[in-house]
């Protein structure tokens, strides 16, 4: 099964800004509860926790947005992996 490396460019090229920012929010609000956690100052930053479950004001993602954020990583991943190995064709020297 033959891989179009250029729909692969492309789908990858499509996904990577759409998937940035929850990924990155994700990360964000994780570290920061967790240092707020470790000086005992959670209870002034559960905002920070319903950011990170996916929780944006009226909008309550949380049953899902873990499952979107995992959708979105684990297809960049193989995107990148399948771009990074394809095997380049030799030019004659």
């Amino acid at each position: 099964m033959a891989i179009d490396k250029a729909r692969l460019r492309q789908l990858h090229a499509a996904l990577a800004p759409i998937t940035v920012f929850p990924l990155l929010l994700t990360l964000f609000t994780g570290m920061s509860f967790q240092m707020a956690v470790m000086s005992d100052k959670s209870n002034e930053f559960l905002w920070l926790l319903e950011l990170h479950r996916g929780k944006f004001g009226n909008v309550n993602l949380e049953n899902i947005y873990p499952f979107l954020n995992a959708i979105g990583l684990l297809t960049l991943i193989i995107t990148g992996i399948l771009l990074w190995f394809q095997i380049k064709e030799r030019k004659p020297r």
